[in-house]
């Protein structure tokens, strides 16, 4: 048998005395406290060194605390309370478990994914299920699916809501409305029209040329002007949204019949409901508030000028919070790392100033 310092003293604490086993005792304490003076700091141990000396030391009761070293009383007990509190971890049975099986969890996205693209019930989703090739799954399984999930088990019935309405046409849905402006001519005052579009999901812009009397004719350069700004990489314009202003209506609705004449359809607002047209009054309220209403506007050929240059800035440099900041007609700017350099910003302005577009000088 190896002989070993804890083979050692065991032989030694066998063939003593209780005295002996006593004074031994007393020994070892004084050594262990001493070991304990030379080191400093707390000294950690890990979880199978606690449970060790929480076994041994329970057995000698409160005597332990005249014993422990290696950290305080208090702290032992509180290891001793800990232990008790704590349980084996029961071994889980291979047992299957009984019912039916869970559905994967792929299948449940599946599921969830259709019925909140669609509106489909539980049955059409089931077809489409089958159409994918997906076996395995019931009617009850898609109901309980879609109920977990707080989910309507029927399809949706009635008309849609405004907003899925906007995101169904979004790609080939404008939107336009009138501004009017008081401008300055020779012969006094007078009202200037001009017509703004707007693709909701871009948030691309375009202006027409300005009059004082919207005509037939009028209305059909606009148009022609209008469909030939709309970018090739865009799709194009099949509807587009206005409001019921008389303005359009002149000449026979001379406005909607050219927007037939090239495949446009027309859908008139309900009265009184601007919201239905946010995104076109908003665009107008930039323009008034950012540019016109600094500027006495002297003719039509000015309010052009005014308005084609904050459309371009509005298309080019504006940054749009809906674009995660970026314009309609550009890219999101790199975010760069590390300290900004103050001579690397540039200031482009526009109209003397009324307009500041701020940028980084390329490297």
């Amino acid at each position: 048998m190896p002989s070993t310092p804890i083979h050692r003293m065991f032989r030694v604490l066998a063939g003593s005395s209780r005295d002996d086993l006593r004074r031994q005792v007393q020994f070892l304490k004084a050594e262990n406290e001493v070991l304990r003076a030379r080191i400093k700091g707390p000294i950690r141990v890990t979880p199978a060194e606690r449970a060790r000396l929480v076994r041994l030391g329970k057995a000698l009761g409160n005597a332990v605390r005249s014993l422990v070293t290696i950290v305080r009383p208090e702290t032992f007990l509180k290891w001793v309370r800990e232990a008790k509190k704590r349980r084996p971890k029961r071994k889980r049975s291979a047992k299957k478990k009984p019912g039916r099986p869970r559905t994967p969890g792929d299948i449940r996205k599946i599921v969830l994914r259709i019925a909140r693209e669609t509106g489909f019930g539980y049955t059409r989703i089931l077809g489409e299920l089958k159409k994918l090739g997906i076996g395995g799954v019931s009617r009850s399984t898609v109901v309980n699916i879609l109920k977990e999930n707080g989910l309507p088990t029927g399809p949706e019935r009635g008309e849609r809501t405004w907003d899925e309405f906007l995101k169904a046409h979004a790609k080939t849905l404008w939107a336009c409305d009138f501004l009017t402006m008081r401008v300055l001519t020779a012969r006094g005052m007078k009202y200037a029209f001009a017509l703004v579009f707007v693709h909701p999901r871009t948030r691309r812009a375009h202006v027409s040329l300005s009059t004082t009397n919207p005509d037939a004719n009028w209305f059909t350069q606009v148009v022609q002007r209008f469909v030939a700004s709309v970018p090739r990489e865009m799709a194009k314009p099949g509807l587009l949204l206005r409001d019921r202003d008389d303005k359009f209506r002149v000449g026979e609705d001379a406005f909607a019949r050219v927007l037939a004449n090239v495949g446009i359809e027309t859908m008139q607002l309900p009265h009184r409901s601007p919201n239905l047209n946010a995104y076109v009054e908003r665009l107008i309220q930039s323009i008034e508030v950012e540019c016109l209403n600094h500027f006495i506007v002297l003719g039509t050929r000015h309010l052009d000028h005014l308005l084609s240059e904050y459309i371009d800035y509005h298309n080019r440099e504006r940054p749009h919070s809906s674009l995660e900041f970026a314009a309609p007609m550009g890219r999101k700017p790199p975010v760069r790392a590390g300290p900004v350099e103050p001579r690397e910003i540039r200031c482009k302005q526009r109209l003397g100033g009324v307009i500041k577009h701020y940028y980084r000088k390329a490297a």
